[in-house]
């Protein structure tokens, strides 16, 4: 009824001024002057335009067999995820719209409003929509005690991403989740009783019916109307499906120059990818504005710092319900009330969510109001919201380190979901220990060191030659260190994009932009030896021509690539017939000789990708089979050509090619782990026998050639991690800060990421990344300083015993014997080395490093309160 009056009154044809909206609306969003504004016309001077409009939802209303918008337990994704928020419908209690009972059964149903010609035109893959389900069903498990019943519908399982197989493979086998390769046509309502009947066939080709409480719809992605018509104004082109056009080798440029589109607007893609093309396109759009950088700059205005040393404690305390995440399980009124009992606390409060820019501006005004000379904060991970929180600090005059956080997220709510009461009982020690160690807190100093405004980049395959490029565009120096005789990397092995792009073509044009640049230096058959310093200071010794060089540099970009898997299996090595895609590439550059002369060709997906020992998708494979498929097909239409495949993911507008292979009769044969082919050799041909999954016979192909699409493997350089201080995941891929906040950077400062030394990708991806990185390294190189941590160890040199202990055990080399002085030979630390991490402090056998922010005093009192 509130929703119909709003909309009624929004669409009202004139306002009759009551401005009872005014008096209404609490938050203070409409105010007298609000209510008065008329449209403004601005003009703006600019000398680049990044677009990033976005996307639309598909509206499945039109799926008649959907029953959506008719039947109020068939929702969409997006309707789904609000459910599950603590601010949705249901305060995040998992519950169904027709009666508000809880749902015991509910299905997904995969690939709606999107690989579908039929009914809505949009034969493109929208690449999240796998995962977002596999996801839902996930958190909608742990919403409901794990008795819930999830079963996902789909066509090709598209897990493509950096750790998403595994995160499926969790779900399936750990989680529960039921999955089914099908694609639903009909959804028809249970009479009387608000459940849903699906019928779908099932992989033996046998018709099944089962009843769900809900559906959900995972709906694709589309631009807008109101985004083509803006394309159309600015004279931007437009892909097939609707997307911004753009190419593998400049994937944020748009058809018009100075103008950069990133995110869905360039083609659908998930967070991590979407954060990465906007570092693309602020390269790209900071190259060109390089000479005008700093003229518009505006300073930040900073409240100075207050003096509170000699204060008594004025700790305030602000507790969390981060949604259900926390409320849902701790008692968070019954905490919020505990921690005014404790000493030094004078003010204390919940919020919803305390990390929402108003409760930022909230605890800004409370802390002046209240002369609060002390900060924690009860909620999730500092690993991601401390920075926040600390700057909140500084804008209310305040040092930055008069602040804890203590997670009652991650190490509270999310670990004793099941017992409440012991998570409120838990959540009340965290928070008194953390009252406990930060009223004991002192105010610490930050060192600002001056930055070299040089830069190293680390292989010079697509991703290091961009990203080489881009800095130089910028006005930075770099040295380009590359452990082969000549540069390109892999992609001097590929013969096409999928976009049709010929790779040498482009790559050419690379290189000799990056050898003709003046400030780019160029090592090839050279390698890294040893790294000293820290950000924005570093120096790297390089072996390169037989003679070792020092490079001071003041970042470090890692673009190592990855190499193709060299398999055991299906006779390669043993058969000149079996090739690898990048073996077949090279064919293909050779002019392809004798290959239009084939009759039969197969291909083999998924050699050594998603297995236990690489239990990851490389994530180019499917697109390279189908586009070397199409080609052979060029060279000889009449050509028989089988894909021998456990789910196609050409994701994106890759599934034109999809399409069109389908379309050129190119044949696609399902197959499990479980009935993996089997390769024979015969003097006449290759003998391929697979498991029909239709007739669950078994089906021998005679091939002329059987091309194997290999895993990508990294080249697991542990001892370049060990020089930067850089972790490698279990599958041996450099790991960034954070998948969606950091995808382009690593947790060490003044170090980067990009290419497939991060994962498996393609050669826009690539780009897109190398320009990322390229963009946030400039963030650094730009500031000319850098302020580094004030929590760092600090050494009592009177009373150190020079035993070297913390010389050996630091992971960052922090500390290191003074080397004159009245304590000569006795332990210092570098602030701008060290991490903060304590080890030294715990191995002193002397007592005489102490760590700022966590000294002996807090954390005694810590312990005191446990």
């Amino acid at each position: 009824e509130g929703r119909a009056e709003a909309e009624r009154c929004l669409n009202c044809g004139y306002c009759c001024e009551c401005y009872q909206c005014v008096e209404a609306c609490g938050a203070g969003a409409v105010t007298l002057d609000t209510h008065r504004q008329q449209p403004e016309t601005m003009s703006l001077n600019v000398g680049s335009v990044i677009l990033a409009p976005g996307f639309e939802a598909f509206d499945p209303a039109g799926f008649d067999t959907y029953n959506y918008a008719k039947h109020p337990n068939v929702l969409t994704a997006m309707e789904f995820e609000r459910i599950l928020s603590a601010s949705g419908p249901t305060m995040g209690h998992l519950a169904r719209m027709s009666d508000h009972k809880e749902p015991a059964k509910i299905a997904w149903l995969q690939c709606v409003g999107s690989r579908d010609l039929n009914r809505c035109d949009n034969s493109y893959c929208s690449s999240v929509c796998c995962m977002y389900a596999v996801k839902e069903a996930v958190i909608a498990k742990e919403h409901s005690g794990g008795g819930l019943d999830c079963a996902v519908f789909y066509m090709d399982m598209r897990t493509h991403g950096k750790d998403f197989e595994r995160y499926f493979e969790d779900a399936r086998d750990k989680q529960g989740v039921r999955f089914f390769r099908s694609r639903v046509h009909t959804v028809d309502p249970v009479p009387d009783s608000g459940d849903l009947n699906i019928r779908y066939v099932d992989e033996a080709g046998e018709m099944r019916s089962e009843t769900f409480d809900m559906v959900v719809l995972s709906v694709g992605m589309e631009t807008s109307a109101e985004v083509k018509a803006l394309a159309e104004r600015l004279d931007i082109s437009l892909s097939e499906g609707g997307f911004c056009d753009t190419s593998s080798f400049s994937p944020v440029s748009t058809s018009r120059d100075g103008i950069f589109a990133c995110g869905a607007f360039q083609g659908p893609k998930d967070i991590p990818q979407s954060v990465v093309e906007a570092g693309s396109a602020a390269a790209e759009a900071g190259a060109l504005l390089k000479e005008s950088r700093n003229t518009l700059t505006k300073t930040a205005e900073i409240p100075e710092e207050r003096n509170i040393r000699g204060e008594r404690p004025r700790i305030g305390v602000f507790v969390c319900q981060c949604g259900i995440n926390i409320g849902g399980v701790v008692d968070v009124a019954a905490v919020r009330d505990y921690a005014a009992s404790l000493p030094y606390v004078e003010y204390v409060t919940d919020n919803l969510y305390t990390c929402s820019q108003d409760t930022q501006e909230i605890m800004t005004e409370v802390i002046k109001e209240n002369n609060l000379n002390r900060i924690v904060v009860a909620a999730c991970t500092p690993k991601t919201h401390e920075p926040l929180f600390q700057e909140t600090l500084v804008n209310a005059g305040l040092n930055k380190y008069l602040f804890e956080m203590t997670n009652i997220r991650n190490q509270d709510s999310w670990v004793h979901r099941n017992d409440p009461a012991a998570a409120t009982e838990k959540a009340k020690d965290l928070v008194r220990m953390a009252v406990a160690k930060v009223a004991l807190t002192e105010p610490l100093e930050e060192a600002e060191l001056k930055v070299n405004p040089h830069a190293l980049v680390i292989g010079g395959g697509i991703a290091g030659l961009t990203a080489s490029r881009s800095l130089s565009a910028q006005g930075y120096g770099v040295s380009l260190v590359e452990r082969d005789e000549e540069l390109g990397g892999q992609a001097l092995r590929l013969f096409r994009t999928w976009k049709g792009e010929d790779v040498a073509e482009g790559l050419t044009g690379l290189v000799d932009a990056v050898q003709s640049d003046p400030n780019i230096e160029v090592l090839t058959g050279s390698s890294i030896e040893d790294v000293e310093g820290f950000v924005g200071n570093f120096k790297t010794t390089v072996h390169s021509s037989g003679t070792e060089k020092v490079i001071e540099h003041g970042v470090a970009v890692v673009a190592t690539g990855a190499s193709e898997y060299r398999p055991t299996e299906y006779l390669y090595g043993e058969d000149p017939r079996v090739l690898t895609h990048l073996d077949l590439d090279a064919r293909f550059l050779a002019g392809g000789g004798s290959l239009g002369e084939m009759k039969s060709v197969v291909f083999i997906q998924c050699v050594g990708s998603r297995e236990p020992d690489r239990p990851y998708c490389s994530r180019v494979c499917c697109t390279h089979s189908i586009e070397s498929a199409l080609h052979l097909k060029e060279l000889n239409p009449e050509m028989n050509i089988y894909i021998l495949n456990r789910d196609i993911r050409t994701y994106g507008e890759r599934e034109y090619l999809y399409k069109m292979a389908r379309e050129s009769g190119i044949m696609f044969i399902q197959f499990s782990t479980d009935t993996k082919p089997v390769v024979r050799s015969a003097a006449h041909a290759l003998e391929i026998e697979v498991v029909d999954p239709v007739l669950g016979v078994p089906l021998v192909i005679e091939a002329d050639m059987l091309a194997l699409a290999t895993a990508i493997t990294p080249y697991r350089d542990e001892k370049l991690a060990q020089y930067f201080k850089v972790p490698l995941n279990e599958d041996g891929f450099f790991v960034e800060k954070h998948a969606k906040l950091g995808p382009s950077e690593f947790a060490t400062d003044g170090v980067y990421l990009c290419g497939m030394a991060h994962y498996p990708k393609p050669i826009d991806e690539s780009v897109a990344q190398a320009l990322a990185a390229a963009s946030r390294a400039v963030t650094l190189l730009s500031k000319g300083t850098v302020r580094v941590s004030g929590a760092v160890a600090g050494v009592d040199p009177a009373v150190c015993s020079s035993c070297g202990i913390c010389v050996e055990i630091c992971p960052y080399s922090a500390p290191s014997f003074r080397q004159e002085g009245p304590f000569a030979g006795r332990a210092e630390i570098n602030p701008a080395l060290c991490k903060g991490c304590g080890l030294c402090v715990a191995s002193c056998r002397s007592g005489a490093i102490n760590l700022k922010g966590f000294d002996h005093d807090q954390i005694m009192a810590m312990i005191n309160e446990m």
